[in-house]
């Protein structure tokens, strides 16, 4: 793992010219897409209609620990841009894996033969889709930020904000992206193997998206019910999958999923477990039932998981009833 490219040379901005169409202003676009325009970049929010009224009318307001500021910002939808096509030099796609399938569309009259893609999306599945419409353009990303969407606004809840990215095939970022995507407000990262880092925050999300659904609670409440031995097992059988699909785990991210999901009196839990509780449309399939299904292609039981999936399967069977 490398720093990002110094992004100053003789005092010149080299990233400052580029223009960036984020797809989404949820907790990851909207954090990372404040830094950026903060920073002086060119940035776009590609919304739905009703998102982009209340934006335009209001504005984005962003909190973090410490911070609480409204910006306007530059909004446009896909019917809009459709109707004048835009080339932007960077796309951002940071939307629930649910809504890839038209945001993949609807970013179309955006991206130029020079585009780079860069998905912050959940699971595997999302990067060959993109490849296949856009051969040679996306890149690999992953973020973390602990963040949610409160009355409309932007909430990053830590301190934590780290952008990785890197090239599928291990070869070297472009120089004008990573220096425009490298402002202040997080780390950003360039990495040569960046799939490896793509299986380690699957399995992560997977492990804790299972354990928090399957026991329905918290950590620290799942450690207090004894619980910790079941934790175990979990987090050994799904990174027994990506050990077989040819990314093992690293040392270092199997210490901190086992630190995160063991913690006792931890009051965390997944977003997968906040969407299912709350109702709200969930990634299960995307983050879970992609995850399932690879096991069996590479001959990995996974009974944890698939109990799990029953669950939120039967879930959502009843919610249809």
């Amino acid at each position: 793992m490398t720093p990002a490219a110094d992004s100053a040379s003789d005092g010149i901005d080299a990233g400052a010219g580029l223009s960036i169409l984020i797809a989404g202003a949820g907790a990851t676009g909207g954090a990372f897409g404040t830094y950026l325009q903060e920073a002086g970049r060119d940035v776009t929010f590609l919304l739905r209609q009703a998102r982009a009224a209340t934006v335009r009318a209001n504005g984005l307001r962003f909190t973090a620990p410490g911070a609480d500021r409204t910006n306007q910002v530059d909004v446009i939808t896909a019917e809009e841009l459709s109707a004048s096509p835009r080339i932007f030099d960077i796309v951002i796609v940071a939307i629930k894996a649910g809504g890839l399938d038209s945001v993949i569309d609807d970013i179309g009259p955006a991206v130029g033969e020079q585009t780079t893609i860069i998905p912050f999306l959940n699971g595997m599945a999302q990067i060959e889709k993109l490849q296949h419409r856009y051969p040679g353009q996306v890149l690999g990303g992953f973020v973390k930020i602990v963040g949610t969407i409160r009355d409309g606004a932007v909430v990053q809840l830590t301190d934590l904000a780290v952008m990785t990215i890197g090239d599928l095939h291990a070869a070297a970022v472009p120089t004008r992206i990573s220096a425009a995507l490298d402002v202040p407000g997080f780390k950003l990262q360039i990495v040569d193997g960046i799939i490896d880092g793509l299986w380690e925050k699957w399995t992560f999300i997977a492990a804790a998206g299972v354990v928090t659904c399957l026991f329905r609670a918290p950590v620290g409440a799942i450690m207090a019910a004894g619980g910790r031995s079941h934790v175990h097992a979990i987090i050994d059988e799904l990174e027994a999958v990506a050990t077989a699909a040819g990314h093992p785990v690293s040392e270092a991210s199997h210490d901190m999923t086992l630190q995160m999901l063991t913690e006792d009196g931890s009051a965390f839990t997944s977003s997968l477990y906040r969407d299912v509780t709350a109702g709200l449309p969930s990634e299960t399939e995307h983050i879970l039932g992609d995850l399932s299904a690879k096991a069996e292609e590479l001959g990995v039981a996974t009974p944890l998981l698939d109990l799990t999936l029953v669950q939120l399967r039967a879930g959502e069977v009843q919610k249809r009833l």
